[in-house]
């Protein structure tokens, strides 16, 4: 019932709404995962984010997205937490360990095995508007757990600009979404976090030239 739910907004409220106010000028849309398991990794800069990159997926794959988000945000409160997670389906992800032992990638990890689609942000937070921050290992460490999975690298321009960081007001600007070919794990997380850090640079330098 719950993933019911979901589709339902995704598909009747979110996607038509963010395409009026943002519209969705993409580039390599057929680069998009239709079918999980796969890993997104995007780049960070709004709230606006999560909506609209469920905007740009194929309606066959909203069933199967679980954005990663801040836990001390999207969860903060018991209301919070069910409205993200019930129209959302996003996984909490504590930015602080409650404990030594304790698993940072252990709900990406249980998604991936489910077959679904995570969608999680390498630099780890919001960034300064329109800047792409630094690269964090996260995305390696996660597929070098399953290196037959899919990474599709996405940069989005103008969605730091419709509500930057520390805004409540949503000012609309037309977004737009460059997407590379998927890549699996190349056996180093060094390598592999370095060569995602290069392929978002190339985007953020090919997403201008998207048509609006």
């Amino acid at each position: 019932m719950q993933r019911l739910i979901r589709i339902i907004f995704l598909a009747c409220c979110v996607r038509p709404l963010v395409s009026l106010l943002l519209g969705r000028c993409i580039k390599g849309r057929e680069h998009l995962p239709v079918s999980g398991p796969a890993i997104i990794a995007a780049n960070h800069n709004s709230h606006l984010d999560i909506l609209y990159l469920i905007a740009l997926m194929p309606l066959k794959a909203l069933a199967l997205l679980r954005p990663v988000a801040a836990a001390d945000y999207f969860c903060s409160t018991p209301l919070t937490s069910w409205l993200s997670r019930t129209f959302l389906g996003i996984i909490p992800l504590e930015r602080r360990r409650s404990s030594f032992h304790a698993d940072p990638l252990a709900g990406p990890a249980a998604a991936l095995e489910q077959g679904e689609i995570v969608i999680i942000f390498p630099e780890g937070s919001r960034g300064k508007p329109e800047e792409l921050g630094q690269i964090k290992p996260g995305v390696a460490h996660l597929a070098k757990r399953f290196p037959a999975v899919p990474v599709v690298p996405v940069f989005m321009r103008n969605l730091g600009k419709s509500l930057p960081r520390g805004s409540f007001v949503l000012v609309p600007f037309c977004g737009k979404a460059a997407v590379a070919e998927p890549r699996c794990f190349s056996g180093d997380t060094k390598l592999f976090t370095a060569e995602l850090a290069a392929t978002m640079q190339q985007l953020e330098d090919q997403v201008d030239s998207v048509s609006s």
